[in-house]
């Protein structure tokens, strides 16, 4: 296994595309997102609308070597800063197969 960085993002599901964006051009080799994601936090209850999508968000989770973290944490700032949302970096281990 192989010590990475797991980077977690919830976020307005209308930020995703310059979310994604940014992990590109920050070198990001892969990343998971799942639209959706409901949950409670200091903008109330973020459940979206069923039918438009309106005030929906999703999570975005992504692994790198720790040298990465910095870049990919500063880009997405502006975003979590004007929008909402969260950012989590936490360790973990990358099994290789």
């Amino acid at each position: 296994m192989i010590p990475v960085k797991k980077i977690e993002i919830i976020v307005d599901e209308l930020e995703v595309p310059k979310v994604l964006k940014l992990l590109d051009k920050a070198g990001v080799s892969g990343y998971t997102v799942i639209k959706d994601a409901t949950g409670k936090g200091e903008r109330g209850l973020r459940d979206g609308d069923e039918l438009t999508g309106v005030f929906a968000n999703s999570y975005v989770m992504t692994a790198c070597p720790s040298e990465s973290v910095s870049l990919i944490v500063e880009s997405v700032r502006p975003i979590l800063k004007k929008h909402g949302g969260v950012c989590l970096v936490s360790e973990a281990q990358w099994l290789i197969h």
